[in-house]
């Protein structure tokens, strides 16, 4: 049966379409659930993607978080469902507390485009399940709160656990251990700031997007 992925849509979301089109492409089905929503319907996973959630206007997914779907993606996270916040849903999980620390300004003060490369850290999330520790991935950044911050004691946590899921080849943002994603203890949860939905074609420059979304396919 083809997998249901559900891209959260909130007012100011600007990659839900990339995403679901991502998503079709490699065999799965993309289904659009909008922020007020109370269930996720019958998906196989979620997706939180990039964009301004409610124009920023207060601070990176601070309102998005208290969004009426928020409560059954918690609960979806909590059963062992696959969670993935993508950019601005990478901050929205983290202001909802399902992953730990906060992005804060790029170290430049500036908005970044550009291409990242990436080094799979550890092979224990949805998304990475299908690699090996050591790939590198060509996969493309897009924002102004990317860098990644977190307490010493936090860091140390991510690292025992084999919870840092990728880092920065070359740090663009001054992240914390180029911390480029992170997951939770059961690896499901995970954050990550560059965009696998912009890598999910040859005409995109890269198909490396693909190898991490296509693991959210996987029912195993």
């Amino acid at each position: 049966m083809t997998a249901k992925v559900g891209v959260v849509v909130f007012p100011g979301s600007n990659c839900e379409h990339d995403m679901v089109e991502a998503v079709d492409a490699i065999g799965g089905c993309g289904e659009l659930l909008w922020h007020k929503d109370t269930d996720l319907g019958d998906v196989d996973a979620v997706v939180l993607p990039g964009g301004f959630a409610h124009g920023d206007y207060l601070r990176t997914g601070a309102m998005a978080r208290f969004s009426p779907i928020m409560d059954a993606v918690a609960r979806f996270a909590r059963d062992g469902g696959p969670v993935v916040g993508i950019c601005n849903g990478f901050q929205i999980l983290t202001e909802a507390q399902l992953l730990p620390g906060a992005l804060y300004k790029n170290r430049s003060l500036r908005f970044l485009c550009q291409p990242a490369m990436l080094r799979v850290e550890s092979t224990d999330s949805v998304l990475t399940r299908g690699l090996s520790e050591g790939d590198e991935l060509n996969i493309p950044i897009n924002h102004f709160e990317g860098n990644y911050i977190c307490s010493e004691e936090t860091l140390a946590e991510l690292r025992d656990g084999r919870r840092i899921v990728l880092t920065y080849g070359e740090n663009p943002n001054g992240s914390t251990a180029d911390i480029a994603g992170i997951c939770n203890e059961n690896g499901n949860v995970v954050g990550l700031m560059p965009h696998p939905e912009r890598a999910a074609h040859p005409l995109l420059g890269s198909t490396d997007g693909a190898l991490l979304l296509k693991e959210l396919l996987n029912d195993d």
